[in-house]
């Protein structure tokens, strides 16, 4: 196919986007390795962020954690947990970094928009444009148990209640307008007469009148992120989004038909097709040789999936504690239990449990595979693997055919896990033409090459939510 010809290249000018997102939270970052540093040490963000942006990442990346996962109502305790406010962490990041941006993950469901749009307003004033924030929901009564709301919203409320809040904070930043703060101190006034105007909202989710506090960035808006992977989480993208996350950046295929299905969503509300980056998340490993790669990646599993975390895996698939089995040993001989998911857990049931553990005992059989190697072998199969010149190659023919235009990378190791990326992979990028050799801005907005904020593109001034 065309799509994949060398020679007819539809992008051969496009450039590879890097991200980094330091997880916090999961068995995935490997804590239990001697290698590995504190995850909640300020200095372990700080060298994470540097390291990134010494390799000209465009943004560095917090989720959020707003409860530590539980099983059963047992705190999960294998996982890595504690993650920082996000919006704090990031607010000491820019600090001690100048162009990378940073990118918090902050929930529509238990926040208010006056609050938290001020919030990443501050932040995106102190880094001076270099704010993101990646748009959550919420609606499991797990989390909202928390807040004494329980499930709070029902699940098709999720995405109205974040449309209407993500549309009241754009009124909010754009309460003040471009140029209303004195650019020279000659001039009769701080902010010019007018320049300042109330924001009122009443709405089925919130009513609001308010005069926004802080004056817009140097990029306009804080950059929005979503990573929601439903087809009306895609739509909510296509309408709101400068950036959408995905799980569909390992396979070349899959990652060109996500992102040609995005294409057609944005043009059906009106945006041009290249109007929303697409940044996969994956995990890069390198190694001098393939042979040496696939070694290193089977050491990094085995260190991701510990016989007490493939014994909590398999638990959760056949629904009883599994804690005192051999991981190293046989899949269970039980039947699963089918239980119904309240929304309490806070790692998820399996939906159809017979149909996998069915699939699971076949697999296990044919390919001799003990507990353990089966979790590793179908699980989730994350991210790339090679050498630095073939990954360089292969990102490549991802970024200049459309299927990706860049990765948000989730390191395997707190805080060294980016160094191969930067030192090794990098530099073959440059080579190639497909990665920046340097920043060409200040702002997340300019790393991103993305175009003015969607507000900004019909009348400017007074902009109001409804």
């Amino acid at each position: 196919m065309t799509r994949t010809d060398p020679i007819d290249v539809p992008r051969p000018d496009a450039q590879l986007h890097f991200g980094v997102f330091f997880q916090g939270v999961n068995h995935w970052t490997i804590w239990s390795d001697p290698a590995s540093g504190s995850q909640i040490d300020p200095a372990s963000f700080v060298q994470v962020a540097r390291t990134a942006e010494r390799g000209l990442f465009d943004a560095f990346f917090l989720g959020e954690g707003l409860r530590l996962r539980e099983v059963d109502g047992l705190i999960h305790e294998l996982d890595v947990a504690g993650r920082p406010d996000a919006i704090t962490q990031l607010a000491a990041l820019a600090a001690v970094t100048d162009r990378i941006g940073l990118v918090s993950t902050s929930n529509t469901t238990f926040n208010e928009p006056a609050d938290l749009a001020r919030r990443l307003s501050g932040l995106d004033l102190l880094s001076a444009g270099r704010a993101g924030w990646n748009v959550v929901t919420t609606d499991n009564a797990w989390t909202g148990a928390n807040f004494r709301r329980g499930g709070y919203l029902d699940h098709t409320d999720r995405y109205r209640r974040a449309e209407e809040f993500l549309t009241l904070a754009r009124a909010i930043w754009d309460g003040w307008e471009g140029g209303a703060v004195a650019g020279t101190a000659a001039a009769p006034t701080w902010s010019v007469p007018g320049a300042v105007h109330q924001v009122r909202h009443q709405g089925t989710q919130f009513d609001v009148e308010l005069a926004p506090t802080l004056p817009r960035s140097a990029q306009g808006h804080p950059v929005i992120f979503q990573a929601g992977d439903s087809g009306e989480g895609r739509d909510f993208a296509a309408r709101n989004a400068d950036v959408i996350f995905s799980a569909h950046g390992n396979d070349f295929d899959d990652a060109l038909d996500f992102a040609d299905d995005i294409r057609r969503r944005l043009r059906a509300v009106g945006r041009p097709d290249d109007d929303l980056r697409i940044l996969p998340g994956t995990e890069i490993i390198i190694g001098a040789t393939e042979e040496e790669a696939q070694e290193k990646k089977q050491w990094i599993r085995l260190q991701q999936v510990t016989p007490a975390t493939a014994l909590g895996i398999a638990g959760l698939l056949w629904g009883i504690d599994l804690s005192d089995r051999d991981a190293d040993g046989p899949l269970p001989k039980e039947d699963p239990v089918v239980a119904e998911n309240d929304g309490s857990f806070g790692a998820r049931r399996i939906a159809d449990p017979r149909k996998v553990v069915a699939e699971w005992r076949e697999k296990a059989e044919a390919g001799g595979w003990s507990l353990r190697e089966t979790v590793i072998a179908l699980g989730p199969q994350r991210g790339h693997v090679g050498t630095p010149s073939g990954l360089a190659d292969k990102f490549a023919r991802f970024v200049r055919h459309g299927a990706v235009d860049g990765f948000n990378v989730t390191p395997y190791l707190i805080p060294d896990g980016l160094d191969d990326i930067v030192d090794l992979l990098i530099p073959e990028l440059q080579e190639r033409g497909v990665y920046r050799t340097e920043y060409s801005g200040t702002t997340l907005r300019e790393h991103l090459g993305l175009r003015e904020p969607l507000t900004h593109r019909s009348a400017p001034g007074r902009r109001q939510a409804g």
